[in-house]
């Protein structure tokens, strides 16, 4: 059909659906992917030869009055999904042009906003208490907690759902809450559930209730203003985003992977996102279901105690060998994962705080497994952001020049978009935890993936086990989107439900993409 074809259909058929008046059709059923643009073009093609002129008569000033009798919404769906399918994002087309045309205000209006508290997938716990030596007793640990908020060491993890009320009762989600070490190394201190639903009614609720919602990186800015010259809590800031996120997603019939790439000019990925899982405390038999499972990165190891880590590091050494033997008995032929550990500042602790001497360690680490890459996350704290730089920077110098497998990963002090942003200009690491509670806004989390390639370092979607299945899908979308080095699964510390969670809403958005593509 040429244009003027289809234009001579659209005119037609938008008469012939609202008797003349000219509004607007709203999609109610079905995907608008559902048939293609041409089988809807030559659907309205045919309805038009089906209904001939002489059953049109024409009153007043040239609008059609019909007498065949016919559901009047379904040519009105038939024609919205026509439009939909006209104006999706061309997967191939440069970010300006696949960005949807504009949607009126009145139709994106959030008419309400709900709040209800949850849990998070794990504990908070008090790092600084477990560092100075505190014995756990079985899943508790005993003694007096150090680290202001905390009651106790351990402490079962909370979380705050905001949910957003669309102009068509549809009801989008994000979940609020903090990291598992909340209070220690410059993060925010531990959740409270009170004091951030008090903050969102009295501030977040009404700015929400006052904002685009189909422009998400515009609607994040409006929304998560500082309230006088103070940020907001992060955890505000990301459960917030994550609901922003969605309902942009949703308003513009896409997936948030897309919206995403339409806001930052991003082109459609087309490559999964190795996955990372951590073990807990459960260190044999999680490995094991890491291998049998194979993951692409692991195991983690949760070496956060003298103990785990032994005098001299051979604790640690042994285990890391252990880990590499389990492999190849039990894991498929040719799987050969990234091997990542996070030391929790072990190293530092153990074999003092000179960056040449947590060198050579972790270099000793790596001869014990050649052929691996070796991620060691958080080898020492140097107790504030710069001097982590700087000290980072040099571990990183030493083992380039030694061209040596292993790879710094740093998490503590490295919290913020702006401390990522320091981090990767120094080249104070090979891989930076994007860990997004603690960024804030997802849409600083794509930022920060972005700044780290723009500097050539790694990007690791990291954050914390005391997620929930809603934070983990959304930044499955972040990861996918900018194409991350790689993400955790989260939330929780068992491998089972965090792959299966992270793993299954990667596969199912690729499989979404790649039918786009394919159209």
């Amino acid at each position: 059909m040429t244009a003027a074809t289809i234009d001579r259909a659209l005119r037609a058929v938008r008469e012939t659906a609202g008797g003349g008046k000219r509004r607007r059709p709203t999609p109610s059923v079905g995907s608008p992917n559902s048939a293609s643009v041409s089988e809807i073009g030559l659907c309205l093609d045919l309805i038009l030869r089906l209904t001939p002129e002489r059953k049109h008569r024409r009153i007043g000033t040239g609008h059609l009055k019909t007498r065949w009798h016919r559901p009047e919404h379904y040519i009105g769906e038939l024609y919205a999904k026509w439009r939909i399918l006209c104006r999706w994002p061309n997967p191939t087309a440069t970010a300006r042009q696949r960005r949807p045309e504009k949607i009126e205000q009145s139709e994106v209006q959030i008419k309400d906003v709900l709040l209800a508290p949850g849990n998070g997938a794990f504990f908070y716990d008090d790092q600084e208490a477990i560092r100075s030596g505190a014995i756990q007793d079985g899943f508790v640990y005993v003694g007096a907690p150090t680290t202001p908020g905390y009651k106790s060491i351990r402490i079962p993890a909370s979380s705050l759902s905001v949910g957003l009320v669309l102009a068509d009762d549809t009801v989008v989600w994000g979940d609020m809450m903090n990291v598992q070490y909340s209070g220690a190394g410059g993060r925010d201190p531990l959740f409270d559930i009170n004091q951030i639903s008090n903050l969102m009614s009295r501030v977040v609720v009404p700015r929400l209730l006052d904002v685009d919602a189909s422009r998400f990186r515009d609607s994040c800015t409006k929304v998560l203003q500082p309230v006088e010259h103070q940020r907001l809590p992060l955890a505000i800031e990301y459960g917030v985003s994550q609901a922003l996120l969605r309902a942009g997603a949703h308003l513009r019939r896409g997936t948030m992977a897309e919206i995403i790439c339409g806001e930052f000019d991003l082109p459609m990925p087309r490559r999964k996102v190795p996955i990372y899982c951590q073990s807990g405390d459960a260190r044999e038999i999680n490995v094991d279901k890491m291998i049998l499972k194979t993951v692409d990165v692991l195991p983690h190891g949760l070496i956060n105690s003298r103990q785990k880590f032994g005098v001299g590091g051979r604790t640690f050494m042994e285990f890391v060998k252990w880990v590499v033997t389990r492999t190849r008995q039990i894991g498929r032929p040719g799987y050969h994962p990234v091997l990542h550990f996070d030391v929790y500042g072990w190293i530092g602790q153990e074999v003092g705080l000179e960056p040449q001497s947590i060198a050579d360690f972790i270099c000793r680490v790596a001869d014990t497994v050649p052929g691996f890459t070796l991620n060691i996350e958080c080898p020492a704290d140097f107790g504030s952001t710069q001097a982590q730089i700087d000290n980072y920077a040099r571990i990183v110098s030493i083992l380039d020049d030694r061209s040596s497998s292993a790879r710094i990963v740093v998490d503590e002090r490295c919290n913020t978009l702006e401390d990522i942003r320091l981090f990767a200009e120094a080249k104070a690491a090979h891989l930076v935890q994007i860990k997004t509670p603690d960024v804030g806004s997802i849409a600083d989390t794509a930022r920060a993936v972005l700044l780290c390639k723009a500097n050539k370092v790694g990007a690791y979607v990291g954050g914390s086990c005391t997620e929930t299945d809603l934070s983990a899908q959304a930044s499955v979308h972040v990861s996918v989107a900018t194409q991350a080095d790689m993400m955790l699964a989260k939330p929780g510390m068992g491998v089972d439900e965090a792959f299966s969670i992270v793993g299954n809403e990667q596969n199912r958005l690729l499989a979404m993409l790649n039918r786009r593509q394919a159209q």
